[in-house]
C-alpha cells in the first residue's frame, strides 16, 4: 500500500546520574539490540517485545512496504552526548532524505531523552523528521510510559502512543497501536484531532506501577474510555529524574473529532489530578527491610527487596552496596542479590575459578560520593558467559549479552551475589538461572530494579518491599537538587512547588 520509513532512538535520561550515554553505550545496547542501520534492523529485533517489532509486524500485516532507517537504544544514564545523538540521528535523517517516496514515518522513541546540547531529544528528532518529509506525510511515534511528553513532541507528530503497563509488558503492543494509527491516516487521508495536558506534580517511579493503585485504576479507565469513544488515549506518569522545564506527567488523546477528543482527555486528566495523594509511597531503610524479609520470606515464596535507587533502568549503575552490606551484616539466610554490575570482580572470579575462595572488593565502581565497596571473602560458586535468552513477560525473547557473570557466596553470612559485567536491571529470572540460582527456592531476593522485576518475580513472591538504599535514582523526586523545572511544579504528591533559584 504505502512506503513507510521505520527508525528510532531509545534513551531514558537521569540528569543526576553519574555516567553519560556516549556512542559506545548505544553500540552496547544495554540488553537491547545494538545500533542497527537499514535491513539488519528486522533480524535484530525479531521476536522481541519491543515497540519497533510490534510496529513492523502490524505494518507488514497491513501490506505496507517498510524502509528501515536507523534504530538505537542504550541503558538509562545521564545525558546523551552530542556526538552520540548527532551521529545516530544524523544517519537516520540522511537515510530518510535519500528516499523521496516515503508516505509515512514510524519512530520508536522513549520520550525522556535529554542530551548535552538539547533538552528535548525526542522533540528534536521529530522536528528534524518533519523538516524532511513536510506537513503532508503522517508521522507517528510510540513512547515509554515514563515519557516526559513535551509540547514540541505533540506539535511535530500526528499521533503518539504510550505504554499502558509498568512493568512494560505491552511494548510491542504499543508499537502496533502506533502502526494502526498510521495505517488509518494513510488509508483515509485524514489526521486525528489532538489534545494534550501536562500536570503540576511529580511522582516517584515505584508508585507508577500498574499492578497497584492509583495507576491500576487509571489505566483500566483509559482502556474502557478508549474503547467507548474511539479515542486513542494515553497517560505518561513521566520520568521524574530529568531536570528540564517540561519534566512531568501528561495525557495525550487522538480522536475522530475535536469535541470527543477533548472530552475524553478532560475525563482522564481530571482523574489523574484527583489521584495525586494516592501516588505517595512508603519506603524502607535497608536494615529494616532485611529484618522484615528474614521474618516473612520462605523457599517457595521469597520476599523481594527492590533496590530501587540503584536501578540501572533509571540511571543507576547497579553497583551500590548499601543493601548488600545490610544482608551480610544481618546474616540473612538463603538471600541473593543481583545484578551487581562489577566487570572487574566478574573477571577476577573467572580468573580465580570455580570453588576458589578469596577476598573481593565488590561494587562502588562508579565513584558515587559516600559509596564504598563490600570487602569480604567470597567463594566462587558458578560462572557464566552472560549470554542467554529471557523468558519473563517483559523481556521475553531478548537475547542478553551481559559479559562474564559469576555467583559468589560470602563466607561469614552465606549471602550470595550475582555479578554481571554489563549494565542491566534484574527483571528476568533467567538472569539468575544462568548462574545456577532458581529464584523461587530462595528466601530473600534483592533486586536492582524499581518495578520491571514485578512482571516475572511478583508471581513467586510472598511480599515485595521497596528499599531506600543509597543510589542515584532517588525514589522521592523531592530529594533531587533541581535547578531547571517550571515554577510551581510540585516536587512530590502534595509537596511544595519548585521555586527557581
Amino acid at each position: 500500500m504505502a512506503r513507510i520509513a521505520i527508525g528510532g532512538m531509545q534513551h531514558e535520561t537521569n540528569t543526576f546520574a553519574p555516567s553519560p550515554a556516549d556512542y559506545a553505550a548505544f553500540e552496547a545496547g544495554g540488553g537491547w539490540p545494538s545500533i542497527q542501520r537499514g535491513a539488519p534492523l528486522f533480524e535484530a529485533v525479531a521476536g522481541a517485545n519491543i515497540p519497533v517489532q510490534g510496529a513492523i509486524e502490524a505494518l507488514r500485516r497491513q501490506g505496507h512496504t517498510l524502509v528501515p532507517l536507523t534504530w538505537a537504544a542504550a541503558s538509562p544514564s545521564a545525558q546523551v552526548t552530542r556526538h552520540a545523538f548527532e551521529t545516530i540521528v544524523g544517519d537516520l535523517i540522511e537515510r530518510l532524505r535519500a528516499d523521496p517516496e516515503i508516505q509515512g514515518v514510524y519512530l520508536d522513541l522513549h520520550g525522556a531523552m535529554v542530551c548535552e546540547h538539547v533538552d528535548d531529544g525526542e522533540g528534536e528528532i521529530l522536528r528534524r523528521v518533519r523538516e524532511v518529509v513536510g506537513p503532508r506525510v503522517p508521522v507517528v511515534a510510540s513512547l515509554d510510559l515514563h515519557a516526559n511528553v513535551t509540547r514540541q513532541m505533540v506539535a511535530q507528530s500526528d499521533a503518539l502512543t504510550i505504554y499502558r503497563t509498568y512493568p512494560h509488558v505491552d511494548m510491542a503492543a504499543t508499537g502496533a497501536r502506533a502502526a494502526e494509527l498510521l495505517d488509518a491516516m494513510i488509508r483515509t487521508g485524514r489526521r486525528p484531532a489532538k489534545a494534550f495536558r501536562q500536570f503540576d506534580y511529580l511522582t516517584g517511579i515505584p508508585s507508577q506501577c500498574t499492578f497497584i493503585d492509583p495507576c491500576k485504576g487509571l489505566y483500566e479507565r483509559i482502556s474502557t474510555l478508549s474503547l467507548a469513544t474511539g479515542v486513542s488515549l494515553d497517560f505518561a506518569p513521566g520520568f521524574p529524574m530529568a531536570d528540564f522545564d517540561e519534566c512531568g506527567m501528561s495525557v495525550v488523546a487522538y480522536g475522530p473529532d475535536e469535541a470527543v477528543t477533548q472530552a475524553a482527555l478532560r475525563e482522564i486528566g481530571d482523574a489523574v489530578a484527583a489521584a495525586e495523594s494516592q501516588f505517595a509511597m512508603d519506603l524502607l531503610e535497608p536494615d529494616e527491610a532485611v529484618r522484615r524479609a528474614m521474618q516473612t520470606g520462605t523457599p517457595g515464596a521469597p520476599t523481594v527487596l527492590a533496590d530501587t535507587q540503584d536501578n540501572p533502568g533509571a540511571g543507576g549503575n547497579g553497583d551500590t552496596t548499601g543493601l548488600l552490606a545490610a544482608l551480610i551484616r544481618q546474616r540473612a539466610p538463603d538471600a541473593v542479590l543481583g545484578l551487581l554490575i562489577d566487570a572487574a570482580s566478574a573477571a577476577r572470579a573467572h580468573e580465580a575459578g570455580l570453588g576458589a575462595t578469596t577476598e573481593f572488593r565488590l561494587g562502588a565502581v562508579s565513584g558515587v560520593p559516600g559509596h564504598v565497596p563490600v570487602v569480604a571473602r567470597f567463594t566462587v560458586e558458578r560462572l557464566g558467559e552472560g549470554q542467554f535468552t529471557c523468558t519473563g513477560p517483559m523481556f521475553k525473547g531478548f537475547r542478553m549479552n551481559l559479559g562474564p557473570m559469576a555467583l559468589l557466596r560470602e563466607q561469614a553470612s552465606g549471602v550470595r551475589v550475582v555479578l554481571a559485567s554489563k549494565k542491566c536491571q534484574a527483571a528476568d529470572q533467567e538472569m539468575f538461572r544462568h548462574v545456577g540460582i532458581e529464584p523461587v527456592r530462595q528466601r530473600i531476593l534483592a533486586l536492582k530494579s524499581s518495578v520491571h522485576f514485578r512482571a516475572d518475580f511478583q508471581p513467586i513472591a510472598r511480599e515485595v518491599l521497596v528499599v531506600r538504599s543509597p543510589g542515584p535514582a532517588l525514589a522521592d523526586p523531592m530529594e533531587f537538587p533541581w535547578k531547571r523545572l517550571r515554577k510551581g511544579l510540585r516536587l512530590r504528591p502534595l509537596g511544595p512547588g519548585f521555586t527557581p533559584a
